[in-house]
């Protein structure tokens, strides 16, 4: 127990270098109070205690505004930084060294059944702020979702991925283009342009019809 202590803090120091001293990390840090919470919930949660480790995650949610699921399953030296507006849903697996901004969901579509509908995420990884990573898959080791991106799908080790939807920008040090899966993952604002567009070029045509029709009536002088 104390080991997982001082790794958590230790974590804190490792991730932010606006850490100052021992005393202001244990008392002002909220990611790491919303952690030590949940370690305590988790562990009632194990012993079928459900309803006591809800508890105990809705009052570490009301005091630090990160919500953990107490069912979710959580790796060593874990650091949320800031942490507001945090959600972690009770299926999740978080691997080591893994670093979260504010505004991070880890959440599941609300399609999903049984016994895993929220994302593994891997060692080593890196979610910046507002990213939202939703779905029963796997976020590959050392790993980095950008800012306010949405990830749907799987993430390969060694990634960076950005955009709505996510989409690998680089992958193991080299640059890349396309998205995650050119199958399965569909970018609806390019589909919203393509359909608009041949809107476009089917009302040309008809316009170009009937001015041509009316030259036609009118002996060439519409």
């Amino acid at each position: 127990m104390f080991a997982k202590i001082r790794s958590d803090i230790k974590a804190v120091f490792d991730n932010d270098p606006a850490a100052r001293g021992i005393f202001e990390v244990l008392f002002t840090y909220s990611g790491l109070h919303a952690i030590w919470s949940h370690r305590i919930a988790h562990w009632l949660y194990l012993r079928k205690l459900y309803t006591l480790a809800r508890f105990i995650s809705q009052c570490s949610r009301f005091v630090t505004g990160i919500e953990i699921h107490p069912g979710a399953r959580i790796g060593q030296r874990f650091f949320i930084d800031h942490g507001m507006g945090v959600v972690i849903g009770e299926t999740c697996v978080i691997g080591d060294d893994v670093l979260l901004y504010q505004g991070v969901t880890l959440g599941g579509t609300g399609k999903e059944k049984g016994e895993k509908r929220h994302p593994t995420i891997g060692n080593n990884v890196v979610i910046s702020a507002g990213a939202k990573v939703v779905g029963s898959f796997t976020v590959g080791d050392n790993s980095r979702i950008g800012a306010n991106s949405v990830v749907l799908i799987e993430v390969p080790s060694n990634s960076t991925v950005v955009g709505i939807p996510g989409k690998i920008v680089k992958r193991n040090g080299v640059r890349v283009t396309g998205r995650l899966d050119q199958d399965k993952n569909v970018d609806p604002v390019m589909d919203l342009c393509k359909q608009l567009q041949l809107q476009i070029d089917a009302l040309k045509q008809q316009i170009e019809a009937q001015d041509k029709l009316l030259k036609r009536e009118h002996g060439g002088t519409a």
